[in-house]
């Protein structure tokens, strides 16, 4: 896998490649060989992929043959995942077809176009040899697949930074825009060869400044980090599925804090909760497997007595990598590919209430101030119990109260300024407390559960007795500090 970083330019058929030499300290440019590329295009038959920006090809010539998948990551940059090529061209290898899963939802792939190029590359290399920037100047001829089949050609320029830094990419595009080259007006080739084929997948057109805009904006915003993590999370890939589960609980927040101004999203919710749990379980192991750890590297090595890493490393490693099959499995699955199209669907058709139209200002920012309310309430009303127990089970809803209030605030700083960054700042802080107590507690729980494990297979669980009292220490410490946090956040 890599991060593509180039610039495309849209250049009429006469024109001249201008000389790169000086751009770069001790630069040099080399021409090297043509090459004749011929790639093969894959989609779902109503253009899926093209829609969202990415392409997966089958590609024979060049330095670069092989199966290449494309994901959007950023502006001028993409992800490029690479595979081998195969004999066959008709089937997509399946490691690459699982990756898409997000955006095809079951959907055959299929061959969609193909483009035939003709590329002259231009090298701008340091003293060293060492390739900065390639200029490919490509004469392409295009053909669509299909009833409506079609044939197109056109030349263009691509300055693609390889080993360089980007200010060298910036001065050959203002030589190449100096010798006649324009911004390509589409991102790829194959979406100019596609054109007004790729349907267009947009949020409603909703008036940017009304409550409802900035809603379905900002949940529009989510739903694209959700999907954007699919890919990574499917490749495990370090903090991918925390992300997506940040991404589902922040959608899920947004809608219950904003049920004023969107409606008729329980179902959405509930299934949000649902892939949120599914990925938790493997984020949790994770981060308890990372904390065991650490406890264990600050302990003196003659108190770590028997196979206490291997139960607190190997043994939950395992353990979270049986939990990751679980999520492969779950989002291969058609729960998980309808609560995608209700996504989708409620972001293109969002059932919103007459308060939708309001000022988003004025709509808004009473809701932001209603959820710092009910942090409020949940705590008075915790305080208010005799038992210990109990109160301690309602001081965790006082802890997910003020992680709801830190999203609703967050999504609102663009609108609000600072007071939603004050409002997040203090839900955060009553979070953070609150959930470091939590954090401790669970981490017993799983220690007893462990010890219990070394004890039956005659081990000596001095080492975990040790760590327990590092995790009570640590619970109890958050626990002494929350009145004095309290006490700051509700100062004013």
């Amino acid at each position: 896998m890599a991060i593509e970083i180039e610039d495309k330019f849209d250049v009429p058929a006469d024109f001249a490649v201008p000389d790169f030499g000086g751009l770069a300290e001790s630069g040099e440019a080399v021409d090297l060989v043509s090459h004749r590329l011929v790639a093969l295009y894959f989609d779902t038959p109503d253009l899926r992929l093209a829609a969202r920006g990415i392409t997966l090809r089958r590609r024979r010539g060049g330095d670069d043959a092989g199966w290449t998948l494309k994901l959007p990551k950023a502006k001028g940059a993409r992800t490029e995942i690479t595979r081998p090529l195969t004999r066959g061209a008709k089937s997509v290898p399946p490691e690459l077809a699982e990756l898409v899963l997000a955006q095809t939802r079951g959907e055959p792939l299929v061959q969609v176009a193909e483009l035939e190029t003709l590329r002259k590359v231009t090298s701008l290399r340091d003293a060293g040899g060492r390739r900065l920037v390639e200029i490919a100047d490509d004469h392409v001829k295009g053909t669509v697949f299909g009833e409506d089949r079609h044939v197109e050609r056109w030349r263009e320029v691509e300055a693609e930074l390889i080993d360089g830094d980007e200010a060298v990419l910036k001065k050959v595009g203002k030589r190449l825009r100096k010798a006649g080259a324009t911004p390509a007006e589409s991102g790829n080739k194959l979406a100019r060869l596609l054109g007004d084929r790729v349907p267009v997948t947009t949020p409603a057109a909703l008036d940017p400044d009304s409550a409802g805009g900035v809603v379905v904006a900002y949940l529009a915003s989510q739903v694209a980090a959700l999907t954007a993590q699919d890919p990574q999370v499917r490749r495990a890939e370090e903090d991918a599925v925390h992300q997506m589960r940040v991404a589902s609980r922040r959608l899920r927040s947004a809608l219950k804090s904003f049920s004023s101004v969107i409606t008729e999203t329980e179902g959405v919710q509930d299934e949000l909760r649902w892939i949120a749990g599914v990925l938790g379980e493997a984020r949790d192991l994770e981060v308890i497997r990372e904390r065991f750890a650490g406890h264990l590297d600050g302990l003196e090595p003659e108190v770590v007595v028997g196979p206490v890493r291997t139960r607190l490393g190997d043994d939950l490693a395992a353990r979270e990598r049986e939990a990751m099959v679980r999520i492969g499995a779950a989002m291969s699955g058609e729960r998980y590919f309808a609560l995608l199209d209700r996504l989708d669907a409620m972001i293109a058709n969002p059932p919103l209430t007459p308060l939708a139209a309001g000022k988003a200002d004025t709509v808004l920012g009473k809701i932001a101030g209603k959820t710092w309310n009910r942090v409020v309430k949940r705590y008075d009303a915790a305080q208010a119990i005799e038992d210990a127990e109990r109160r301690e089970i309602a001081m965790h809803d006082v802890r997910k109260a003020a992680k709801r209030a830190r999203y609703t605030a967050e999504a609102l700083r663009p609108l609000l300024g600072d007071t939603a960054d004050d409002l997040a700042k203090r839900a955060k802080s009553v979070q953070t407390v609150l959930g470091l107590h939590q954090d401790g507690v669970v981490a017993q729980q799983i220690l007893l559960e462990e010890a219990a494990r070394a004890r039956e297979a005659g081990e000596d669980t001095f080492t975990y007795g040790l760590l327990a009292g590092i995790e009570r220490a640590a619970a109890e410490r958050s626990h002494a500090e929350f009145p004095a946090v309290w006490a700051e956040v509700t100062a004013s």
